[in-house]
């Protein structure tokens, strides 16, 4: 039983990897947005769910455990091979849908075909992974008659819960930073093989299972239908797997703002969850040694209470400070006893479908996967947007009181198995509907922090617009985006005042409050912005009052699209192409807009002579990364030029095929037509445009000097986001 234990945990650990790491590839070569996120965990898990139940179904005729073994070494196997496989399918995925479906791009079409080629790549893949589940337990069912066998799919889940939380903190925390996507994949494959190989020789020396072992175990614990009917057992696994998902979604938005835009705040938080499920799997597997099924009653109000614990977590007035510092990991702690009483009562469940028969086991186990597949798109594209956090987490905390109720009022006055009376969990389940109830009423969104606000909600975040005056501000999902600064003007007017010849068309690559779209406009030029969120362009208005007016403008163009994506299936090219991306630096996913593969996408889309401009948002102390993005630059464009902004907050680096002459102010001031020269000095820091662009220019670095700042630091690319995984190197002071 340890060697299947330690091979779960070990499956577990390389499952989590690849689910990370394969969403992120496919981000690079489809685009970060949220429907291309939803396809892709949503075709993971369903591989997973089909792997399940079709090897379930295999297993039904109890083959040899050595037999099952042998199949089970070979699964793994081909989940290793898929460390050198799936990188290589999603690159020719996007070769050929470049090459031959170009007047579908921006379309549902698109959506359809990748999420196709995406279903043909994964597919095979995560349902070896999903078979693992059943083939294991034929192997305990056949050798471990008994207990071990009648609650083998909960053994395994425990040691899979364990695996999946070791794989979430070793990828983030240490693997990607120290050797890249790539490297990280094939530390997971070979362990694959390593799994692959013991399973092979292990299955040498098992015995063959005795003639009574099917008479020895009961197909279901009978003692689940005290509580609940074997239907009703599908439609509870199937409900777990939607809110627990659901939820994880909603999780992420609400704690944002305490936790950070960073990769390791998404980490911690499916680091938590899972830590706190393996608690809850092992207090289970404890619990059942001198309980039947049917005592659980009570655990269902416990888990609904639990769903809505999380608002406190999230509410902005809650006291969670400490001398002025936020406290996140006090709020997320309000996950753990949700995702505890998940990790109790999932496992029980699946137990009581399968009693130990791996082919129920597959069925009930994909029916769970369902769930987890609906879950995320119900939170995600329905209740966020229509409803809001608060409201979303309540309506999906509502399914668990429905079933905690049914379950608490079943059979009206009988007892309980083990001889409980029936009223005890009919008034727990009262007094927590109660408290829930309570907790609700008490607990607020994250807005209202923000006495004067306009707020929107889509399917990708929640936006919001506050302050009045200079001091107005745009956050998404609670994190500072921009202010009112001429920074933001200068992205535009460095640029094309650089340029040797009149520029007749440029692009904006984030929309943020519109001030740069809004200053590349004034110089009369068609002009696109392209920003992920749809609630951003929306709240323009906010920030400027002559919005409505420029959108109005034939000139005016504004995409709602990864801006990435959006070059690499655009036939177009652009004089001047402004990339802003969002702070911070280290947010997931933004060295796609700053990796030297973007760049050479980018290349593609310049006019002759066209200029570059991309922002840097971050303080000079952060030196690897400013090294690595002008090492992308450098080696991308044969011509680079850096400025440390006005206000000392940031670097414009500018790159170009061609040299950019290094002109005076004057002559940059004497290239701008009269709207642009009067939006450049709209909020100063100088009246006169002259004065304007002389402070900008006293402020050129030589690129070799930001290199030389950390002379070791390898060019960002795709595969090695260093700004992103950033932890060991702040720690060791690593590229010094």
């Amino acid at each position: 039983m340890r060697w299947y234990f330690s091979f779960f945990v070990a499956s577990g650990f390389c499952a989590l990897v690849y689910e990370v790491i394969w969403l992120r590839l496919a981000m690079a070569s489809f685009g970060v947005t949220a429907a291309l996120v939803s396809i892709v965990l949503s075709i993971f898990m369903a591989g997973l769910g089909l792997g399940a139940w079709i090897t379930g179904l295999l297993m039904r005729k109890n083959p040899a455990p050595a037999f099952a073994l042998r199949f089970y070494g070979l699964a793994e196997l081909l989940i290793g091979i898929s460390a050198l496989a799936v990188p290589y399918e999603l690159k020719l995925g996007r070769a050929l849908l470049l090459s031959s479906a170009s007047g579908i791009w921006q379309s549902s079409t698109y959506y359809f075909l990748i999420g196709l080629w995406i279903a043909v790549t994964l597919v095979p893949w995560c349902a070896c992974m999903g078979s693992t589940f059943p083939l294991l337990m034929a192997v305990i069912r056949a050798r471990s008659p008994g207990y071990d066998s009648q609650k083998g799919f909960s053994y395994l889940y425990l040691a899979n819960v364990l695996g999946a939380a070791a794989g979430t903190l070793a990828s983030a925390f240490v693997l990607i930073e120290l050797l890249g996507f790539t490297k990280t994949l094939l530390v997971a494959g070979s362990l694959n093989a390593v799994l692959a190989g013991s399973a092979v020789i292990l299955s040498f020396f098992v015995d063959p299972p005795s003639a009574s072992v099917d008479a020895a175990i009961p197909v279901v614990d009978h003692g689940a239908r005290d509580e609940v009917s074997r239907g009703s057992i599908l439609a509870l696994l199937f409900v777990s797997g939607l809110v627990s998902m659901g939820m994880e979604v909603v999780w992420i938005r609400q704690l944002t703002p305490y936790l950070g835009n960073v990769v390791y705040a998404f980490s911690g938080i499916l680091a938590v969850y899972l830590l706190a499920t393996f608690i809850g799997s092992r207090a289970y597997r404890t619990w059942i040694r001198s309980h039947r099924i049917g005592d659980s009653a009570s655990r269902w109000s416990w888990l609904a209470l639990a769903a809505v614990i999380p608002l406190i977590g999230a509410d902005p007035l809650m006291p969670f400070r400490l001398h002025g510092l936020e406290l996140g990991g006090v709020r997320l702690a309000t996950i753990v006893w949700f995702c505890a009483m998940t990790g109790f009562l999932t496992p029980l469940l699946l137990d009581a479908w399968s009693g130990g028969d791996p082919q129920r086991a597959g069925s009930g186990y994909a029916v769970n996967l369902l769930g987890s597949i609906v879950g995320p798109l119900v939170a995600g594209f329905w209740l966020l947007p229509w409803v809001g956090e608060r409201r979303a987490l309540a309506l999906l905390a509502l399914p668990l009181f429905v079933a905690a109720g049914l379950i608490a009022f079943h059979k009206s006055g009988a007892a309980l198995p083990g001889g409980r009376s029936g009223l005890q969990p009919r008034i727990q389940f009262v007094v927590m509907s109660l408290a829930a109830i309570l907790i609700y009423a008490i607990s607020h969104d994250y807005e209202r922090k923000f006495p004067q606000r306009e707020v929107r909600r889509d399917y990708a975040a929640t936006v919001i617009a506050t302050g009045s005056g200079f001091g107005r501000e745009l956050l998404v999902n609670g994190t500072g985006m921009t202010w009112l600064t001429p920074v933001t003007k200068y992205m535009s007017h460095l640029p094309l005042a650089m340029m040797s010849r009149p520029a007749k068309k440029g692009l904006v690559i984030c929309f943020g409050m519109g001030t740069s779209f809004r200053s590349m406009l004034s110089w009369g030029i068609s002009t696109t912005s392209v920003d992920l969120i749809p609630s951003v362009p929306a709240l323009f208005g906010y920030f400027h009052p002559d919005a409505a007016s420029l959108l109005k403008s034939q000139q005016a163009r504004v995409v709602v699209d990864d801006g990435r994506r959006f070059l690499d299936t655009s036939n177009e090219t652009y004089d001047v192409i402004v990339v802003d991306p969002p702070p911070p630096p280290t947010a997931p996913a933004s060295s796609l807009l700053y990796s030297r593969e973007f760049y050479e996408i980018v290349k593609q889309h310049l006019a002759p002579s066209g200029i570059l401009e991309t922002w840097y948002p971050a303080s000079q102390a952060d030196f690897a990364t400013a090294a690595s993005i002008a090492k992308a630059l450098s080696d991308s464009f044969p011509h680079v030029r850096a400025f440390f902004s006005v206000d000392s907050f940031g670097i414009h680096f500018l790159a170009s095929m061609e040299p950019m002459p290094m002109n005076s102010s004057t002559t940059l001031a004497s290239r701008l037509p009269p709207a642009a020269a009067a939006d450049l000095v709209e909020w100063g820091p100088e009246a006169d445009v002259e004065k304007q662009f002389r402070r900008i220019l006293e402020r050129q670095v030589p690129i070799a000097n930001i290199v030389a700042l950390a002379p070791r630091t390898p060019a960002l690319r795709d595969d090695e986001p260093i700004n992103e995984y950033y932890l060991l190197r702040s720690w060791f002071h690593l590229y010094r």
